[in-house]
């Protein structure tokens, strides 16, 4: 029986990953590298800028400390969110309210920082259909470590395998995964969708994730 219902947060509920891409090759052109969007999608989508930070500086030989790429990339996120959220991705708002009207508990878990979450609830006021959210700042180890999924079931008051979470790259799914939590893959246009394993179901949209779910899992309503 399902009790609640895990979403991840970038490339999965909000359209981000354009975003990210385009942010971090703004951060990189300071030092004349170009960042292709096949090295992003293939090496940096869906992973917190600390270890993505750590990566780039590993493979492009650069001379710099990686906290020095960390904090210029929070930099233009944080100018980014103050103007603006990220867009809804397809059938978000769809599917947060079918399973909060199924009296199912919903928990967004994220690897990157609280800030850009709590700008999607406010801006797209989500607020109300949202029990939890957990983010790379609560955790040691970020995805695809269980550690983020582990603190959410924990702080939501049911066992992992009372979860299923919704994830749209290979390490959010691992991450899940690890955690003795069921998944759904959700292939967005960044997703490297061959390297999904072990997803219970996998899909291009949260529309046919939904309507998935609701077809081969029994919920169980919180009191």
């Amino acid at each position: 029986m399902i009790k609640a219902i895990l979403f991840d947060h970038d490339g999965t509920i909000v359209d981000s990953e354009q975003a990210h891409y385009e942010m971090w090759r703004d951060v990189l052109r300071s030092y004349n590298i170009d960042l292709s969007h096949e090295e992003y999608k293939s090496q940096y989508a869906g992973i917190p800028s600390t270890a993505n930070a750590i990566t780039i500086v590993k493979n492009h030989s650069m001379e710099v400390e990686p906290s020095e790429l960390e904090m210029a990339k929070a930099k233009i996120t944080s100018e980014y969110l103050a103007k603006q959220a990220f867009p809804l991705m397809e059938g978000a708002l769809e599917s947060m309210r079918y399973f909060y009207d199924q009296g199912l508990k919903v928990g967004i878990v994220t690897g990157a920082g609280a800030e850009g979450v709590n700008t999607t609830l406010r801006n797209h006021k989500l607020e109300k259909y949202v029990s939890v959210v957990v983010s790379g700042d609560d955790v040691e180890k970020s995805k695809p470590a269980p550690d983020c999924y582990l603190l959410a079931a924990d702080k939501l008051d049911v066992e992992p395998s009372e979860c299923l979470a919704i994830e749209d790259t290979y390490n959010g799914s691992l991450s899940a995964i690890g955690a003795n939590i069921k998944c759904i893959g959700v292939s967005s246009s960044n997703s490297v969708r061959e390297l999904f394993t072990d997803t219970q179901f996998e899909c291009s949209n949260l529309n046919l994730a939904t309507q998935w779910i609701s077809k081969n899992f029994q919920f169980k309503v919180s009191n």
